[in-house]
């Protein structure tokens, strides 16, 4: 199986380029960790506002750090929100929803409509909610965005699930005695996997995005810290100055966007069940 599915990924320009995106961004966020050019979040007033040097590659803000440096530094932002908030939404949502698809009746409905409620209710909304209670930050911002990605996987989940119900393997399972826990972990769960993995890929890029939104309207990652989309806040002012200071957290938010949704149209490809000659 591994073997098609590399020979697949190989062929699949939508994947490569998308997974080429995707592990630079990966590594930039690993290499900020350890090192960046300069720090990013120290202010020298008298470096404020250079153009790109030698010395900042990418130039520097209106404190003077170094944007290249606070670029590399929102990467982890970036790579944290993604992967925290996809987590809440895979876990409690594939659990809702296997457990909605196996056991039906009333427990269907209900999960359902709660599912119909939190989507209801987009990530900003949510924020804004948590914010007002909790205050701004970061935390709040991924609570938000997580319970948002909830009901995706949840229905995502349940209409592979019922799917799966039908099929002669499952009826199978049950006539020998297998109870529900463990036909939904030995042949339901494995044949929705490949469904849910594309759906993170994609609800990682609306995570991206969704943290930079937030952080542009201040609800996010809040100073000194680093995030792409309060570096588009604080650069709007001085637009006409240095426009350039609002181009590279842009890029930065667009091509990672663009890597995790090329990856997941690569493996939605790579995936398919239709063009696989095995599994």
């Amino acid at each position: 199986m591994w073997r098609h599915f590399f020979h697949r990924a190989r062929q699949n320009v939508n994947f490569m380029i998308g997974f080429v995106l995707v592990f630079l961004l990966l590594i930039t966020a690993i290499v900020s960790e350890f090192y960046t050019p300069h720090d990013p979040i120290k202010m020298m007033i008298s470096n404020r506002m250079e153009p790109p040097s030698k010395s900042h590659l990418l130039g520097t803000d209106q404190y003077g750090r170094d944007v290249l440096s606070r670029i590399m530094q929102g990467s982890q932002t970036s790579i944290l929100v993604g992967g925290i908030t996809v987590g809440i939404g895979m876990v409690f949502g594939v659990t809702l929803g296997v457990w909605s698809g196996l056991v039906g009746g009333w427990w269907d409905e209900t999960i359902m409509r709660l599912m119909d409620v939190l989507y209801a209710f987009p990530a900003v909304l949510n924020a804004l909610l948590l914010s007002s209670l909790l205050g701004p930050g970061i935390r709040n911002s991924m609570i938000a965005i997580g319970i948002y990605n909830i009901p995706v996987f949840a229905r995502l989940s349940r209409a592979g699930v019922l799917g799966a119900k039908e099929l002669d393997y499952t009826a199978a399972a049950y006539s020998i005695g297998r109870g529900r826990l463990g036909v939904a972990c030995q042949h339901i769960f494995p044949n929705v996997l490949s469904p849910l993995i594309v759906q993170g890929t994609v609800q990682f890029a609306v995570a991206i995005l969704s943290e930079a939104g937030l952080s542009y309207l201040g609800l996010g990652t809040q100073p000194p810290f680093a995030s792409w989309g309060r570096m588009l806040l604080e650069a709007q002012t001085f637009m006409g100055i240095n426009p350039l200071l609002a181009v590279f957290p842009g890029l930065a938010i667009a091509i990672a966007v663009l890597g995790f949704n090329l990856l997941g149209d690569g493996l939605r490809d790579v995936l398919d069940p239709k063009l696989m000659k095995s599994r």
